[in-house]
């Protein structure tokens, strides 16, 4: 009796401290909430207020100026070429949008600011172009992409933004992104990105079972959480928000049902696809 006892402690013991260590993985940034208050209430444009068959293609100046006029916010993405210009695109690779070979990084900005995107006149801008069509009128979050380790999008971003005048933050489904915010910008609001990978048959590794279930939050430190708003029951995000209060942001939402739907799940809302109603 006293062996079996014995071997129940320990168990209990055992799964106490496997509990403690989840939820110290998951733990946000517990600080700075007064600066994430100022991205509520409003709504963010998804690669801006673009159409792709439309004259405002995604991440182009017509879809800024578009979101800018409508007053929503404005999600973007931000990548270096070859010779380490930051430019708003999404992909890391160019043949959806552009229809030329090879990746971003692959040609310089001389030669990137010659194509153009889905077949109209727009053409890939460069970060500090679009900083100044936005000149701090709407906030923005501003996803930096990262493919695997080269951190060069982080201090050529962060040289245009130090005196941008705008509201911003920054968010990356890549976590070196955070740290390197959490060492060199540390007053940034920075934001995980993250999605249902092994649910969605994404998986492609470990590291992916670690982003979906922000056990590298206790590192990178976010504050606040964006997620693929399928994928809002995944319990560490659920934990994220309930138990630490830290923000959560919804991406991407493609019709007003979805969007009241996520509503109680989330605190802000990435939106594609409709106009949202009016609050």
């Amino acid at each position: 009796m006293g062996i079996k006892m014995t071997a129940l402690y320990i168990v209990v013991i055992v799964a106490a401290v496997l509990v403690l260590l989840y939820f110290l993985a998951i733990m946000p940034r517990l600080s700075h909430r007064k600066a994430r208050k100022d991205f509520l209430g409003v709504y963010y444009a998804h690669r801006g207020l673009h159409d792709n068959h439309s004259a405002a293609p995604e991440n182009s100046l017509a879809a800024f100026k578009k979101a800018v006029k409508a007053g929503y916010g404005i999600e973007l993405d931000v990548q270096v070429s070859k010779d380490r210009v930051p430019v708003v695109f999404h992909d890391f690779t160019l043949e959806r949008i552009c229809g030329k070979p090879g990746k971003v990084c692959d040609y310089t900005w001389q030669e990137l600011k010659d194509f153009t995107l889905c077949g109209t006149e727009e053409t890939i801008p460069r970060f500090k172009d679009v900083l100044k069509i936005v000149n701090g009128k709407v906030p923005l979050i501003v996803e930096l992409k990262v493919e695997w380790m080269d951190l060069t999008v982080c201090p050529s971003v962060e040289a245009l933004l130090k005196d941008y005048k705008g509201l911003y933050c920054i968010e990356s489904f890549n976590p070196l992104v955070l740290l390197w915010y959490r060492r060199y910008g540390n007053n940034v609001v920075r934001g995980q990105l993250s999605d249902g990978f092994v649910k969605s048959g994404e998986f492609k590794g470990f590291l992916y079972v670690l982003l979906q279930n922000l056990a590298l939050n206790w590192m990178t430190k976010p504050d606040f959480v964006a997620y693929n708003h399928q994928y809002a029951s995944v319990p560490a995000r659920r934990f994220c928000r309930s138990l630490y209060k830290n923000m959560a942001v919804a991406w991407t939402i493609k019709s007003q049902e979805e969007l009241d739907a996520a509503r109680s799940k989330f605190d802000i809302f990435i939106f594609d696809s409709f106009i949202p109603d009016k609050k």
